[in-house]
């Protein structure tokens, strides 16, 4: 009898693993499923350049189902909820799929609402988001319209996808406003909850100074409570204000709604609680998360699934031969920050080693927190094979799930986290 895997969400963690799975599998040794609400794949990190108007929406936008391998089956539709106990997953439109094997996969979202007068008036007026293609867009139109004041970008609270990419806005908004030619005109400030630029010391050292080499203005410690729309303002819970002509936020994050209607499965944001090295859930045995919906200490990042998508396959086909889980996952995480006039730098990280100096994925490679031309080549040449190669389930020839010491400088740098 064919066995089923059911695969909630169509973003990156589940085609990976729809496409890796049906590589070890034939159709008549396993089913798989892959379930989403709609048929709307987006290249994430591509948001990011829409508002400059280096990207447009239509060019990181495809469907869904035409990523994922022959053989595989795309079901359209809400998920309402999972019963654990009955390994079912209801629909919304009432139909039920059965599964042995279930992978949650249905990434963040973004809660604006939960934010006193965020998703009021100023919504899309004055205070705007890059984190969806509407939202990004709606953003361009805004900057180009800007002839000068104060900008704030401004992340609400952790987690949030792609923790670097709120700094990339503030170094691309330096280089924009240059190439218009009125930099001098517009005061830009960076406000986060965290206590430095990043999470890590020695990378929150590093980018803290470029902030400041830029005239960017760094606030720390400012969890967003309230916005106003007149006068335009940011308030933090300590009553601090910052005011703003033009707001650039991140909202709050969660995780996807049918996690709360599913008893047992989620936490009180809907992420899914998961052990850090297995990815299987805590929930249950024959349930596993990858990606942003994952509630692990990793970013929620698209090169954390690419490396998460390993241990997962690996785990669901240790489950479906009856054999013990396998810790293989170490947190490894590495993201091209995009710096402005044609440049990035790059760092590579886990849970227990911070951002270092020097070169991935060895010795010779890309260099490690050094902005460069080569690391914007990289970034600007990963889309292509995003489409091609990750979601296809191909392997990276040299590049492992875990994360190398190999060209690491870590004399004097401290490889511990703090």
């Amino acid at each position: 009898m064919s066995r089923s895997v059911v695969i909630l969400g169509g973003g990156t963690g589940g085609t990976l693993v729809a496409n890796r799975l049906r590589r070890r599998y034939g159709a008549d040794e396993l089913e798989i499923v892959v379930v989403d609400q709609d048929d709307t794949h987006v290249y994430q990190p591509g948001l990011l350049f829409v508002p400059f108007g280096i990207s447009q929406p239509e060019d990181i936008v495809r469907p869904r189902a035409r990523q994922l391998h022959k053989g595989i089956r795309f079901v359209r539709a809400a998920i309402d909820n999972v019963d654990l106990e009955q390994t079912r997953v209801h629909l919304g439109d009432g139909s039920v799929l059965d599964y042995d094997v279930l992978v949650v996969a249905t990434g963040a979202r973004l809660l604006p609402e939960e934010t006193e007068g965020l998703a009021g008036p100023v919504w899309n007026t004055a205070a705007f988001t890059f984190y969806t293609p509407e939202g990004a867009a709606e953003l361009a139109q805004a900057l180009s319209d800007f002839e000068g004041g104060r900008i704030v970008v401004d992340v609400a609270d952790m987690p949030i996808k792609c923790p670097v990419a709120p700094l990339e806005f503030c170094f691309l908004a330096d280089w924009y406003f240059h190439e218009r030619g009125i930099r001098d005109g517009v005061e830009l400030t960076y406000a986060t909850p965290l206590d430095g630029a990043f999470t890590k010391p020695v990378a929150s050292q590093h980018l803290g100074g470029m902030l400041a080499e830029r005239n960017i203005e760094l606030v720390t410690d400012f969890y967003l409570g309230e916005v106003d729309d007149e006068p335009r303002r940011l308030i933090g819970f300590d009553g601090r204000e910052i005011e703003f002509d033009l707001a650039v936020v991140i909202p709050l994050h969660g995780g996807a709604e049918y996690v709360g209607r599913s008893p047992g499965l989620g936490d009180p944001l809907d992420f899914v609680p998961c052990d850090p090295h297995t990815l299987q859930a805590d929930a249950a045995a024959n349930v596993f998360v990858i990606g942003d919906a994952a509630g692990v200490p990793a970013s929620k990042a698209g090169s954390v699934t690419h490396f998460e998508g390993e241990t997962v396959v690996a785990n669901i086909c240790h489950v479906l031969d009856g054999e013990p889980v396998e810790e293989g996952f170490d947190g490894h995480a590495n993201c091209f920050i995009e710096t402005g006039f044609g440049k990035a730098l790059l760092i590579d990280f886990n849970y227990e080693t911070e951002p270092l100096p020097g070169h991935y994925p060895h010795r010779v490679g890309l260099p490690l927190l050094e902005e460069s031309r080569l690391n914007h080549l990289g970034k600007l040449l990963f889309q292509p094979f995003y489409w091609h190669g990750l979601l296809a389930g191909r392997e990276i020839p040299g590049i492992g799930s875990t994360m190398p010491m190999a060209g690491k400088e870590t004399a004097g740098a401290g490889s511990r986290t703090h």
